[in-house]
């Protein structure tokens, strides 16, 4: 990846803490995470919009099953965590 130096100013309180967590050296790849992150959650609400505006918006049901379905697919990596990570495949 081609990278480019930009200058910007940062609150000092959070940037230090910062710093101070991952290091000097780390700390430019640090917020090129947190950038690309925020992209990530932009593209993510842009497609969220177009979705609602071809389908309409999503109703309390379908975040409930949603929501259900969530807690099952956590639930299940949970239970095969407890039964050991690492297993392999049969």
């Amino acid at each position: 990846m081609v990278t480019k130096k930009y200058t910007v100013t940062l609150p000092e309180e959070p940037a230090e803490e910062i710093r101070s967590e991952v290091g000097p050296g780390a700390f430019s790849a640090y917020v090129t995470h947190a950038v690309e992150r925020r992209r990530e959650q932009d593209r993510l609400g842009e497609l969220v919009a177009w979705l609602e505006e071809k389908h309409g918006p999503v109703t309390e049901a379908e975040l409930a099953a949603a929501e259900a379905e969530r807690r099952e697919i956590e639930r299940w990596f949970d239970e095969d965590r407890a039964h050991g990570e690492g297993r392999e495949a049969a």
